[in-house]
């Protein structure tokens, strides 16, 4: 028997839970997550999120930053209306319970790389993602919205008549059981895909599942050669890469070479507060000039009660490792952190795909351009969550005019001369996408990668469980990233090419890439 629901969320993140706890207020909501609940990149979200409440900052000046370090390729209305809506979906996030952390009377406010102000909240120090996450995830679990946990969604199911999505197909991970549920808005909030790289701060479950399941349905994608690797990852022996947060340098962390000289003012005005993008190749450029695999991020000249109260969660990970960074200076490397790219959407998440939706980091439209400003994932989930919700309450489901001047690209064949006897294993392809698609690109080492991608995909077997499912949807994914990076002649952003280094006029454009009409599915 087929279950109906007014509203499908999948994914359990800030941006699935919120919207769940919205839309219960408007009809039958059913959450599908592959894991836990709890089991998300909200809850890794160290820094904090970022909004316009101080006397001494301004919505104007929030906008501004955040499309400085977008690139030139910003959508500039979403931007807008990120900055505008800040207050308030801070205002809405402490009436549904979330603490945020005070200094005489006041909330704190720190300053990140790339924003000119202070205007960045945190909760529990350096937990404000997992305070955000653990408050969502208790009040939807003692509301009647409907959660089914260990549901890998392997389809979203369209209407052949009219075109548009009608429900979800899903495996359930234990019994190996497929239900099919239909909804009248299916709402896709499956997250990031840092699992795709051998370095990433993410968790296991961020494999791109999302992407796979649109570009199947038909949906466009965007922005995808635009993936931001955060500059400070913890690099230690027996340790995984573990985010040391941007905040650590907003309180006046500094970069070092391994003699413990500065480097950083010798790449950006900004100095240790430059955009990621810049932090990261210049980090990059300095472990090859020293042959080392990583650099230090020192915080030590700080006073040790200051370092353990604003960051324990840092501090407490180090110290399980043998570092202490009231001590000593933290090894850190770049890893990969956050898709820019994703499921095109409108500032309303409405996608190509009638009644069908995305938000958060799964989502692109456009607001965080070519790189990403520091804590502006969070109120990202929250504002453009918001509005997503009130657009189902209307009866248009057509995505706005595209503000964008958007060049088309499909997944091209080329031959393939690799050596491969069957699909590869998780460690295969993240190898290959950390070597060949990673910080710096060329068109030689993309070719390369598409190639071997190509050759993989013939070889993948049908999905029958949740890891056959998430490196099928993975190995698309690097497909759709790899040939947006080898479309892009330029650098911009996170997106470098060293065969282009320089940006050109003529990419202030963004590549959109959609399953060719009549394609099989996958």
């Amino acid at each position: 028997m087929t279950s109906s629901y007014d509203y499908i969320v999948i994914g359990s993140g800030i941006s699935g839970l919120y919207i769940s706890l919205l839309a219960k207020e408007l009809g039958k909501v059913l959450l599908l997550t592959k894991g836990s609940i709890d089991d998300c990149n909200t809850r890794h979200a160290q820094g904090g999120i970022a909004a316009a409440i101080s006397p001494d900052d301004s919505v104007e000046l929030h906008m501004q930053d955040t499309v400085l370090a977008g690139a030139g390729v910003s959508n500039t209305k979403a931007a807008k209306i990120l900055a505008t809506d800040g207050p308030k979906a801070i205002a809405e996030l402490v009436r549904l319970g979330i603490t945020f952390d005070t200094s005489e009377g006041k909330i704190s406010l720190a300053r990140e790389g790339a924003h000119s102000t202070p205007r960045v909240l945190h909760a529990g120090g350096d937990s404000t993602g997992s305070h955000i996450e653990l408050t969502l995830a208790s009040l939807t679990q003692e509301s009647n919205i409907e959660v089914l946990e260990n549901h890998t969604v392997t389809k979203i199911i369209i209407d052949p008549a009219s075109g548009q999505a009608i429900g979800v197909k899903a495996l359930n991970n234990g019994s190996g059981e497929t239900k099919i549920f239909q909804g009248n808005h299916t709402i896709i909030a499956t997250g990031g895909a840092g699992q795709l790289f051998r370095y990433t701060t993410n968790p296991l479950v961020a494999t791109g599942d999302g992407i796979s399941l649109a570009y199947n349905a038909g949906a466009k994608i965007m922005d995808m050669e635009f993936y931001q690797f955060h500059p400070t990852a913890l690099h230690l022996p027996g340790a995984p890469p573990f985010l040391i947060s941007e905040a650590v340098r907003g309180e006046g962390g500094v970069l070092q070479r391994q003699n413990g000289s500065k480097f950083m003012e010798g790449y950006h005005a900004l100095g240790d507060l430059a955009p990621r993008d810049i932090v990261a190749r210049a980090s990059l450029t300095e472990m090859e000039n020293e042959n080392s695999n990583h650099v230090l991020l020192d915080i030590s000249h700080l006073p040790a009660s200051r370092i353990t109260s604003r960051f324990p969660n840092i501090y407490q990970t180090c110290l399980f490792y043998g570092l202490d960074i009231t001590i000593d200076p933290i090894p850190v490397a770049p890893a990969a952190h956050y898709m820019m790219g994703g499921i095109q959407i409108d500032t309303w998440g409405v996608t190509s795909v009638p009644n069908l939706y995305a938000c958060g980091e799964v989502a692109c439209n456009g607001v965080h351009g070519a790189n990403r400003l520091a804590s502006n994932s969070l109120l990202d989930n929250v504002v453009f969550g918001r509005r997503l919700v009130e657009r189902t309450c209307t009866n248009n489901n057509r995505p706005e005019p595209n503000p964008f001047y958007p060049k088309e690209i499909t997944l091209k064949s080329r031959e393939c001369q690799i050596e491969a006897n069957g699909p590869p294993t998780l460690a295969e392809l993240q190898f290959l996408m950390w070597t060949k698609v990673g910080i710096v690109r060329t068109e030689k080492q993309l070719l390369e990668a598409s190639r071997t991608l190509e050759r993989w995909t013939q070889l993948m077997p049908t999905p029958a469980n949740r890891p056959t499912h998430e490196l099928s949807a993975m190995v698309l994914l690097g497909r759709l990233i790899t040939e947006s990076a080898i479309a892009r002649t330029e650098s911009r952003g996170a997106h470098y090419r060293s065969d282009f280094p320089q940006a050109s006029a003529r990419w202030k454009q963004h590549l959109v890439i959609q399953r060719p009409s009549g394609a099989p599915s996958g």
